[in-house]
């Protein structure tokens, strides 16, 4: 019959495989505690808790969470990082730290229901960080908004100019009365004044704004707090019961 403390060894584990994003497992033979304790650091930077497990007891966690085909892998001084954020930063902290320690060997890995071979870990490490890619997936869709808006904006300063010189044209006689060129100037016409119009409407009421907020504001020095005129009658418990004796 298992002991206790195995049996809750064997929950622990089997929790935090259930908890993580991804898990790396690696072999830490020859790492003296200084050196694990900057591993655990930069790993720790990284979103990821690094914890030394007993082979067995890791074989029987990993069988109960699910993950079929990662205890081939558990052998010798065995060490898990469980990855509670993004795998990429942890993978990254992985490889450089084993490009300064040989002593560390990076055996495998479990994300997203598939086990990682030391290949698929060091290409999870060169993808550059979400934060990254973001960014890039940002720029990428701005930039084509911004070629419309300009599209847009040269569109409107043409046909306005084309419709200037229409009317320029029409009242110089050039544009005969009646032709389509001249219905055309004049709704462009009616539509810019509009437009104007509801510019300086807009504009308008903008600028009453801060003088309505400014009498807003004048009238707050006047008010007083309720029940600010009561607050010098009142006469502290303590003090009340010292003129009683």
């Amino acid at each position: 019959m298992p002991r206790p403390e195995k049996v809750r060894a064997v929950e622990d584990i089997k929790e935090r495989l259930e908890q993580a994003e991804a898990v790396f497992l690696t072999e830490y033979r020859g790492l003296d505690v200084g050196e694990m304790q900057q591993l655990r650091r930069s790993l720790r930077e990284a979103g990821a808790d690094y914890r030394v497990v007993k082979v067995t007891l890791a074989r029987l966690a990993a069988d109960a969470a699910g993950m079929e085909g990662i205890g081939e892998y558990l052998s010798g001084p065995m060490a898990l990082a469980f990855v509670r954020e993004d795998p990429v930063g942890a993978a990254k902290a992985l490889r450089d730290f084993a490009k300064e320690h040989d002593q560390l060997v990076v055996k495998a890995g479990f994300f997203a229901g598939s086990i990682l071979k030391p290949e698929d870990i060091t290409r999870l490490a060169d993808i550059e960080p979400r934060e990254v890619l973001l960014a890039k997936i940002a720029g990428a869709a701005k930039a084509p908004l911004a070629n419309f808006a300009g599209l847009l904006s040269a569109f409107t300063r043409n046909a306005a100019s084309m419709f200037s010189q229409l009317l320029e044209k029409k009242e110089s006689g050039e544009v005969p009365a009646g032709s389509p060129a001249e219905a055309s100037a004049e709704a462009a016409a009616a539509s810019a004044e509009a437009e104007a119009a509801e510019a300086s409407a807009a504009a308008d009421d903008t600028s009453e704004e801060p003088q309505a907020t400014k009498a807003e504001d004048g009238d707050t020095p006047d008010e007083e707090p309720a029940g600010s005129d009561d607050t010098p009658d009142e006469t502290p418990a303590a003090e009340a019961d010292g003129e009683e004796d």
